[in-house]
């Protein structure tokens, strides 16, 4: 199969026709084998009858429904899972994404053998509200990623070879990090692709303003666990050492001092008089602290099921 469009979808039962009929008429105008797979994360409208209809009249639709709403990114990952095609696009189901974008995307994952290529919403038609705090979090998992070209890193719109979608799991708010988890995954050549942003069409969006203190949370979750997952023990211990050390230095300050003072029968205050005192009492308990935790985190790292789990591109 060449294609699989997997759509996340959230209460948009009055744009999923028009939205399946427009993916049906760019697969068939471009010769494509290809499967739609429809996620529904737990709509409370109309949604699931639509695509049971829709299913009627093209084989090519499938469908997935959740009991309840577990947000996009469990959409994205049950979708990836199912997902036949040689590549995957995803899109969101809000007609805001073009389907006509997908030959070009298509093209560029075969011909130009990229591992993945996002979507670049150039010109948006989005409120400020939505614009600005999205250009931050660019900029941050720009920086924390390594990943320089991709200019928007949350764009539904988005192409992957099919090993890219079976070497890596979405959880939580990591879709909005999908290429830093594929980055992570192995998969280096990831491209960027502008394309274009279309008005909403029916209904309202379905995010809210808590999505961006989570998309952050996970933005450092991303970062430690890709860094430092198999190896704890050289972020907790570093952390831990460096704050033992700092104490140490200071309490044999403290000593060498008392020391030169007496030595000379001068006056001298009690370490316990002094602010250095408990700063060193505190960087020594907390590097102990900090140690035990890596020590700790190691051995559980050592024991998991995963701990030899590793992403294998050939074998023979």
């Amino acid at each position: 199969m060449d294609v699989s469009v997997v759509i996340p979808l959230y209460n948009e039962a009055e744009s999923l026709p028009e939205l399946v009929d427009w993916n049906r008429r760019v697969m068939e105008e471009n010769g494509f084998s290809y499967e739609i797979i429809l996620v529904d994360d737990g709509s409370s409208d109309d949604s699931w009858e639509v695509i049971e209809s829709l299913q009627r009249q093209n084989s090519n639709v499938k469908g997935i429904k959740f009991r309840r709403n577990y947000g996009k990114s469990a959409a994205l990952n049950i979708g990836f899972a199912d997902a036949q095609g040689d590549v995957v696009i995803t899109m969101d189901a809000d007609l805001q994404d073009s389907p006509d974008e997908i030959p070009e995307l298509y093209r560029r994952i075969t011909q130009e053998k990229y591992d993945l290529v996002s979507g670049w919403k150039k010109k948006r038609h989005d409120p400020l509200s939505k614009t600005i705090p999205t250009k931050l979090f660019n900029s941050a998992t720009r920086n924390m990623s390594g990943i320089h070209n991709l200019h928007d890193f949350n764009c539904g719109l988005k192409a992957y070879r099919r090993d890219v979608v079976k070497n890596i799991e979405v959880y939580g708010e990591m879709h909005r990090y999908i290429p830093v988890l594929a980055k992570w995954a192995g998969f280096k050549k990831i491209g960027e692709q502008e394309v274009e942003h279309r008005p909403r069409k029916y209904g309202t969006t379905k995010f809210g303003m808590s999505r961006f203190v989570n998309g952050f949370l996970d933005l450092l979750s991303i970062f430690f666990v890709g860094k430092f997952g198999k190896r704890p023990m050289h972020f907790f211990g570093t952390m831990g050492v460096l704050s033992f050390f700092t104490g140490l230095i200071i309490t044999i300050w403290l000593i060498a001092e008392k020391l030169i003072a007496i030595s000379q029968n001068l006056k001298y205050r009690n370490a316990t008089d002094q602010p250095l005192f408990y700063i060193a009492l505190v960087a020594i308990i907390v590097g102990f602290q900090l140690f035990l935790t890596g020590f700790v985190a190691e051995l559980v790292s050592r024991n998991s099921s995963e701990r030899n789990h590793y992403q294998i591109e050939k074998k023979i």
